[in-house]
């Protein structure tokens, strides 16, 4: 049984990396926000409210520091790590200030910002589409999605892009990680019309 295994840029992560200013800017604000909060009870905590303080300009700055790191996948993985347990670690301290309804609402925030955390996490990991008799299988976010040829008009694979040309006009591209040679992407190619 002819199968190919051809990994790529997950389909859905230059979203993602598009939307990470306006993600971690909003976990930004909302912690100066609680700075200003701390700040202005009647007997301010200045650790606590310069923690929340440097975390929100942190978390502002991030997205536009990110792409100078190498691992960019690690630093925001580590950046939303921090940001979930600030939220849920704020949330204990605003309880025993005797505000449940803005406890809650960090409590809330914590569990979003760490599934996010892991959605991102699942999305930047390496995916890999695997092309065999049955069609092509692609990666979602948590699991896999076959599509069968009979749904395809044309499948390519040129210049480390790989095109899925379906049926309904709708055509999907995405960016090959591991460029095969001249040779291998004939020989894929060769398959790929065979099957359709």
């Amino acid at each position: 049984m002819q199968s190919y295994k051809i990994r790529i840029l997950h389909p859905n992560a230059m979203t993602r990396l598009r939307l990470q200013p306006a993600m971690h800017g909003l976990i930004g604000i909302l912690f100066l926000l609680i700075t200003i909060g701390i700040y202005n009870r009647p007997d301010p905590n200045w650790a606590v409210a310069g923690f929340f303080f440097l975390l929100g300009i942190g978390s502002l700055v991030f997205p536009f520091m990110m792409r100078r790191f190498k691992n960019i996948q690690s630093a925001n993985s580590l950046a939303r790590t921090v940001q979930a347990f600030a939220c849920l670690t704020g949330c204990l301290y605003v309880l025993t200030h005797m505000q449940p309804l803005v406890a809650g609402f960090l409590f809330l925030t914590g569990i979003a910002t760490a599934y996010i955390g892991y959605a991102e996490y699942k999305i930047f990991m390496p995916s890999y589409i695997k092309v065999d008799i049955n069609g092509a299988i692609l990666p979602t976010t948590f699991s896999e999605k076959v599509i069968s040829w009979s749904r395809l008009n044309n499948l390519i694979l040129r210049n480390d892009l790989l095109t899925l040309d379906f049926k309904d006009n709708k055509v999907l591209q995405l960016e090959v990680l591991d460029e095969p040679g001249a040779d291998k992407e004939a020989e894929m190619n060769a398959f790929f019309k065979s099957r359709l």
